[in-house]
């Protein structure tokens, strides 16, 4: 059973679950989990955090997204396993190695720029502003593997009209944490950090932008973005950037990392789009993870009745 957050616990209250685990096999280890066996539960419970506070590190109550695919989502093996995370490490491996340690509370995302109403949200606070949606999505990544994800959060646009964009925001903004003491591998990177992406203002308030706040019915893990991060399906799954620590409303087209890498290969738009091919590879075909047989690619990823309107007029193959 999932259980949503306990209202007389604050995030940072919550234990971690890779903390939780790390107990149990040191327990283990010990022999004290065995022993309670025998001894009672009263040993373990001791020795264990509180349930009501592991319980609180899930959700319930979910309202299933009318967004979501019908598509079999990835494991979660899979999915916190095989990650992009160049704060971690640029193998797909090295995140699930280096992040465990990640600390992700206190948070909070400041919300500046050209806005009317400018503030630090707490994690308590985002998660209090709205009813938490699980969204099934697929996602296709540049590297030609896609991935169905059972995201939960709720769409940008809620935390947008908090602030109140001001009539010159023509952009979004957003910045990742970054501090080089927990993410030594880093400097190994190849990139700039912070790490950087932008939407255009419309994207941003498009319903399909989620502000991700868990997966799987669980927080995120810190591979995946903990402890909050965005989600936008119909781009390649570099432009759904994690670990927010600041969003800025701007009326300029703002940097975005991969794209002041290379912008030939790495456009600004990031949709996914089959005819424009990445000038290392096609992007016509991709290969679910977890599967052998690729399968054609899908212009903007299968959701093009939602958000194809918004590029009406422009050349896509330019602006990629």
């Amino acid at each position: 059973m999932l259980i949503r957050k306990s209202p007389e616990l604050t995030y940072a209250d919550i234990t971690p679950k890779s903390l939780y685990l790390g107990r149990r096999k040191f327990l283990q280890a010990m022999g004290i989990v065995g022993a309670t066996a025998v001894a009672g539960k009263g040993l373990f419970d001791l020795a264990l955090p509180p349930q009501a506070a592991l319980a609180a590190t899930q959700f319930t109550g979910l309202i299933k997204s009318p967004f979501s695919t019908t598509e079999k989502p990835n494991t979660l093996n899979d999915v916190s396993h095989y990650n992009n995370y160049y704060e971690f490490g640029t193998d797909k491996a090295d995140p699930a190695k280096y992040a465990q340690n990640f600390k992700t509370a206190p948070w909070t995302v400041s919300v500046e720029g050209e806005v009317a109403k400018p503030r630090k949200f707490t994690m308590d606070e985002i998660l209090k502003l709205a009813p938490l949606e699980e969204r099934i999505y697929r996602h296709r990544c540049v590297e030609r593997w896609s991935i169905v994800v059972p995201w939960i959060g709720f769409s940008f646009n809620v935390l947008a009209k908090l602030v109140e964009p001001t009539a010159k925001a023509k952009y979004v903004a957003f910045q990742t944490f970054y501090d080089p003491r927990q993410m030594p591998q880093a400097k190994y990177g190849g990139i700039d950090f912070p790490y950087v992406e932008g939407l255009r203002l419309d994207e941003a308030m498009n319903p399909l932008a989620l502000l991700c706040v868990g997966m799987y019915g669980d927080n995120l893990p810190p591979q995946d973005g903990a402890p909050v991060r965005m989600v936008i399906p119909w781009k390649y799954g570099y432009k759904s950037i994690k670990s927010l620590v600041k969003i800025r409303f701007q009326e300029k087209e703002p940097p975005t990392t991969w794209n002041r890498y290379s912008a030939e290969e790495y456009g600004f738009y990031s949709n996914v789009n089959p005819n424009v091919d990445h000038p290392r590879w096609s992007q016509a075909k991709e290969r679910r993870l977890g599967e052998i047989f690729t399968r054609p690619t899908v212009m903007f990823n299968g959701y093009a009745d939602q958000v194809a309107s918004m590029y009406n007029g422009m050349d896509l193959k330019k602006f990629h």
